[in-house]
């Protein structure tokens, strides 16, 4: 086997350890059991995400200075450290400080996983590799929240206490990847910026995801639990939905044939717009089948959404500070998920309909902006093909 291609599938069975979150299907429950309110767990999201702004950049050029494996050993631990932080919080500084060591270690893992799997098999290959390294993730979350349906009977600290073991056993096996080579000669944040000023038009396509991506984690991490009692849905049976989700979300392995059959620009347009119309209807739906069906089309069609925006913005990299450029569009999607953040979460300490309305305000600026982003490549891409002609002709 390929040294490189071996890398990744070191990261998909990672991938597939850290979707081993046996408390995720009562994340917000747990969280509330332990003491905290709606607004705090909003609040502290959004303290994760102003410690993920300040460190995206940073990592990113750390990972592109020293190597992408050293940076994934750091990072991983942390996360390792992190859930048994959590488990040891009783309040809120003890969830916040795990919300700090939280944001080190994603912020560490944003731009250097995609950018070691991208240089890892390539430009050709690189579509399918997000996808099965998203659909990865999805299966360890699956077989996470089918198995936390029988933890949960024993109690709601067990779940958080077993999370523990996968995510140690990660950072173990991210020891046996190779790292990539690359030309690390001129690497330094300011050219980092000069490359990033030349690439304005992604720039529309970062804060389109960073909206839906918002969106899409508020509805599927913090409000589906709150909304799935408010519809009369047992806690028991919490584990099995989050299972049924993320069967949905292995979809995302095929996500790159959708894109060579109808191309990224319907694609996108007609996911984003299903999670528009979704999130809207969640504010009234008071059936228990229809919002499950509901949140299944914002899982689905985000999961979907996830690898095919990884492999846009690696392709729009053509310099060696690959990390720290994707760890800038991370940083650039932090700013504007901790806006949204914040104005989802006022939203919820109003009333749980409002919540989820402002969500559906957030999902339909993303989708106009994503068609701006679209309209734009094609105008561009139909210059270049009339100014070819035109030399042709001549």
């Amino acid at each position: 086997m390929n040294n490189y291609k071996k890398n990744l599938y070191i990261m998909c069975i990672a991938a597939f350890l850290q979707g081993l979150v046996f408390y995720g299907p009562i994340a917000t429950i747990f969280r509330q059991y332990r003491g905290l309110n709606l607004y705090q767990i909003f609040l502290l999201q959004f303290i994760f995400t102003l410690s993920m702004i300040l460190l995206e950049v940073p990592w990113g050029h750390f990972s592109d200075k020293f190597g992408y494996k050293k940076a994934l050993i750091v990072s991983y631990f942390l996360f390792f450290i992190s859930k048994i932080v959590f488990y040891k919080s009783y309040d809120f500084y003890g969830f916040l400080l795990e919300s700090i060591v939280v944001s080190m270690s994603i912020s560490g893992i944003s731009g250097c996983d995609s950018a070691l799997i991208y240089l890892s098999v390539g430009e050709k290959e690189s579509e399918r590799a997000f996808s099965l390294y998203s659909a990865a993730s999805a299966g360890g979350f699956f077989t996470a929240s089918f198995l936390s349906t029988f933890m949960i009977k024993k109690s709601l600290d067990f779940p958080v206490l077993l999370t523990i073991f996968p995510y140690g056993i990660a950072f173990i096996l991210i020891f046996f990847i190779k790292d990539v080579e690359y030309d690390k000669k001129d690497i330094s944040i300011k050219n980092s910026f000069k490359n990033i000023a030349q690439n304005k038009n992604i720039f529309i396509f970062i804060i389109a995801i960073a909206l839906i991506g918002e969106t899409t984690h508020s509805i599927c991490v913090f409000l589906n639990g709150p909304k799935y009692l408010n519809v009369g849905i047992d806690l028991k049976y919490f584990g099995l939905l989050t299972a049924f989700m993320q069967i949905i979300c292995l979809a995302s392995a095929k996500s790159y044939k959708l894109s060579k059959n109808f191309g990224h620009r319907i694609v996108f347009n007609f996911l984003l717009f299903m999670i528009t119309i979704a999130s809207f209807w969640l504010a009234y739906s008071n059936s228990a089948i229809i919002t499950i069906i509901l949140i299944a089309v914002i899982e689905g069609a985000f999961a979907l959404v996830q690898p095919l925006s990884l492999d846009i913005q690696n392709k729009s990299i053509k310099t060696a500070d690959r990390a720290t450029m994707l760890s800038m569009y991370a940083m650039i999607s932090d700013v504007i998920a901790s806006a949204a953040n914040i104005a989802i979460g006022k939203a919820a300490d109003i009333s749980l309909e409002f919540s989820f309305t402002i969500c559906g305000i957030l999902s339909l600026a993303a989708l106009i902006f994503i068609i701006i982003y679209f309209n734009y490549i094609e105008e561009r891409s139909l210059l270049k093909f009339s100014f070819i002609k035109k030399l042709l002709i001549k």
